[in-house]
């Protein structure tokens, strides 16, 4: 899984890279394949994969959040500091409406919940708004816990992606902030949030439930009526990632191999119908047909990249492939600001440059080991120190168990 992590994120960088060195090649690939998409989309299934075993291996709500947060937030700390100091100097990062049309307080606030994406709020940082789905599906995964519906995976999949079908083009996207404004669904959202989390490591079942459901139920509602996406779209990636946790289920014995095989069936199916029927060119440049035929290739490249390397995930892989899992995460958060940066050295052109992808590459993943090392690791090794003395035991009341399994034994693996 790590190897997969790192070809993703390289993926991701790769496309945005040729985006601005190599605009013609970028343009022709993308007109049969988002190679960013599937990149993102091997992200989430991996998350799936991985984040619920993480919880499930201690069961303790407290400890999984003090290790997300040590995990998440100093990097992205570094990154979003990166972007400021970028545009004192300026020099251009931040999307040109960020800075205009919203309330500093709402743009500060919402990127601390890293829900900003479903806030109706742009992300500073263009890749962030991955983020905001992760954070959504960690506060669904803990909600799913805590009611003992964890092991229902293929339920809980199957029921986002017919959520999807039955509700595309039905919601209207942003349609809180557009109702009840930008800043005060912003400040609601991270008040309540604040306050599901807190509640949620209490050391009181009852407020550790209470705060599990609560943060659930925003998770739902942003999705569905507050999104910068369309609804469906939303319900997919959270499908997406469901299906990642039914596979790792299945490897588990907790569930039947058939049926996480057809769920993932059903949900890479419904992917696909949806982006060829729902999914519209996004500027004259571009066509539906080209948009959908992207969307449709890039899922289905996503599933079959993800099988091979779920086949291969007992095997050793080149120590290269672990390194760049390793560092993943700073080359998927830092990889536009060194493309900025590049740009402005060198200055901007619409030419075909591909020996600027090379200047690229040779930056970034050093950069990224660099940063692996300095603030990556040394912040995890700290989350769990304090995760530890949070809570020693690491032996919590354990959830009621699903109907689904009988054995309500915690999964043995995780990151």
């Amino acid at each position: 899984m790590d190897a997969l992590r790192g070809l993703a994120a390289l993926t991701v960088a790769f496309h945005h890279g040729t985006a601005r060195f190599t605009p013609s090649f970028h343009e022709d690939v993308l007109a049969w394949f988002d190679p960013g998409l599937a990149g993102v989309l091997v992200f989430f299934l991996v998350s799936g994969y991985i984040i619920p075993a993480s919880l499930e291996r201690t069961g303790s709500l407290r400890r999984f959040w003090i290790s997300r947060a040590f995990r998440i937030y100093p990097l992205l700390l570094v990154a979003l500091g990166a972007v400021l100091m970028l545009e004192a100097a300026s020099v251009a990062v931040l999307p040109g409406s960020l800075g205009d049309a919203y309330d500093p307080l709402a743009v500060v606030t919402s990127h601390l919940t890293m829900l900003q994406d479903l806030l109706a709020v742009p992300s500073a940082l263009t890749v962030m708004w991955t983020l905001s789905y992760e954070m959504a599906f960690y506060l669904l995964a803990v909600a799913f816990f805590t009611a003992g519906f964890h092991r229902r995976s293929t339920g809980i999949a199957l029921g986002l992606t017919v959520g999807a079908l039955v509700l595309a083009g039905t919601l209207p996207s942003m349609a809180l902030a557009a109702r009840a404004g930008v800043t005060p669904v912003v400040l609601g959202t991270a008040i309540t949030v604040a306050t599901a989390i807190a509640l949620a490591c209490s050391r009181n079942p009852g407020m550790r439930r209470a705060g599990a459901f609560l943060g659930g139920a925003v998770a739902i509602a942003l999705l569905l009526f507050n999104a910068r996406i369309p609804a469906w779209e939303g319900l997919i990636i959270l499908a997406v990632m469901f299906t990642g946790t039914a596979l790792h289920r299945a490897e588990q014995g907790q569930i039947r191999w058939r049926s996480a095989a057809l769920t993932a069936a059903a949900v890479t199916g419904v992917a696909c119908l949806l982006g060829m029927t729902r999914l519209n060119a996004w500027s004259p440049e571009t066509t539906d047909w080209a948009v959908r035929r992207a969307w449709v290739s890039a899922v289905l490249v996503a599933a079959v990249v993800f099988a091979i390397g779920y086949a291969l995930r007992h095997r050793s892989m080149p120590r290269i492939l672990i390194w760049l899992g390793v560092i993943s995460y700073s080359v998927y958060l830092l990889h536009p600001v060194v493309l900025v940066v590049l740009e402005e050295i060198v200055g901007r052109s619409p030419a075909h440059r591909p020996f600027l992808m090379f200047a690229f590459v040779a930056v970034l993943l050093p950069l990224s080991h660099l940063t692996q090392r300095l603030v990556e690791a040394p912040a995890q090794r700290l989350g769990r120190r304090l995760a530890r003395r949070a809570e020693p035991s690491a032996t919590p009341t354990r959830p009621p168990a699903s109907r689904e399994t009988p054995e309500p034994a915690l999964a043995s693996v995780g990151p």
